[in-house]
């Protein structure tokens, strides 16, 4: 206890040599993956350390590596046929491959991020840049594929007479490189910033470092502004652009005189999920910034905030893995191309997968020529 005090006060002492006005909380808690490294200051009955326990790393770990196995099998099974198979024939198939490459790369990080969690980072600078600015990448542009997979059903139901020209192969590859772009653009400027840093417990971490820690604790602007901006773009724009384009497709479905039930359950199912994945941690990061500008002051508080990020972190994950579900296995289509090739697969074994993908759909409805039309090329 009085190792830790000494510390404390060689902290404070090299690195604020003015007076405080206000209780200290240092970063010698673990670190959580999309929430950077605390050096707010938060009170624990007068000066002192906020010490933050180490929940996270009794399940974060297991989750993280099942998420991975689970996202690496979806979402390469979606790469395999869209490109030896369907061969990208329309904007659908190029959005659903970027999806599904975005998908990839993001729990392909997630075995990293698990062993940072469990103990500390230990793969250098250099990875650290690499494996997180990837993830930052990916992160945003895996959102930002949903919604333009969004507009393209809306486009494919709506407007599918005018926009047949419009969602070509050629035209997918524009909106997917946009998007990447967008999603490069939207990691700013944590990418800048990102390097592994020490803690006071001599513990190595991987986070954004902004500029150290001052007593006007000037480094939260750039962290509220990246909780706000997760916000912003992560959810509240994506919501309002699936919530119109969703549902003027139920409208257009409910107008047909054979409208599908299915369809428009899938919809619902579709942006009910995206919630549930994503809302819950976009709260708790709300709440996150507002303790950045001193709303919330408690160490209690403080710790809660933390502790919800980790779970709500593993909530948004698993939307990574419910992708290739939502948009691809459900689909008669994929289903067809993905049993021709395991067919073809010399390995018996393979064949047994074909056991959990049924050939025919149980329930039959007739279809409009505007829903037929979506099925095929949005694979609903």
């Amino acid at each position: 206890m009085a190792k830790s005090a000494s510390v404390l006060s060689g902290l404070n002492e090299s690195v604020f040599p003015v007076e405080l006005t206000r209780p200290i909380s240092t970063a010698v808690a673990e670190s959580t993956t999309l929430d950077d490294m605390d050096y707010s200051l938060i009170p624990n009955d007068g000066f002192g350390v906020c010490v933050y326990e180490k929940h996270g790393a009794s399940f974060l770990p297991a989750i993280y590596c099942i998420f991975f196995i689970l996202g690496f099998v979806g979402n390469s099974l979606v790469v395999w046929v869209l490109v030896c198979e369907i061969r990208l024939r329309n904007m659908t198939d190029v959005c659903l491959l970027n999806l599904a490459i975005a998908d990839l790369l993001l729990v392909g990080s997630l075995p990293f991020l698990a062993y940072q969690v469990h103990d500390q980072w230990i793969f250098g600078d250099t990875m650290c840049k690499v494996v997180l600015g990837i993830y930052y990448i990916v992160l945003y542009s895996g959102i930002f594929f949903i919604v333009v997979m969004s507009i393209d059903r809306y486009l494919a139901i709506v407007h599918a007479v005018y926009a047949m020209r419009a969602r070509t192969c050629f035209f997918g590859i524009i909106a997917a490189g946009v998007t990447w772009v967008a999603g490069f653009l939207a990691s700013f400027p944590e990418l800048l910033y990102l390097k592994q840093q020490p803690d006071l417990m001599n513990a190595t971490f991987c986070y954004a470092v902004y500029e150290p820690p001052t007593p006007d604790n000037s480094d939260s602007y750039w962290r509220v502004f990246g909780h706000m901006k997760m916000n912003i773009l992560g959810l509240l724009i994506p919501m309002v652009i699936m919530s119109f384009c969703y549902l003027q497709i139920i409208r257009r479905l409910l107008s047909c005189q054979s409208s599908k039930r299915q369809t428009i359950q899938l919809v619902v199912i579709v942006v009910a999920v995206f919630f549930i994945c994503w809302g819950p941690y976009n709260i708790v990061v709300l709440f996150k910034a507002l303790e950045l500008l001193q709303v919330y002051t408690e160490c209690k508080s403080s710790q809660v905030i933390r502790l919800a990020i980790q779970i709500t972190e593993v909530v948004a994950y698993f939307h990574s893995c419910l992708n290739p579900v939502l948009y691809v296995f459900v689909g008669r289509k994929f289903r067809r191309h993905l049993l021709r090739l395991i067919h073809r697969l010399p390995c018996g074994l393979c064949q047994l997968v074909k056991v959990f993908i049924p050939q025919q759909q149980s329930i039959r409805s007739d279809i409009s020529r505007t829903t037929s039309l979506v099925e095929r090329s949005t694979a609903v």
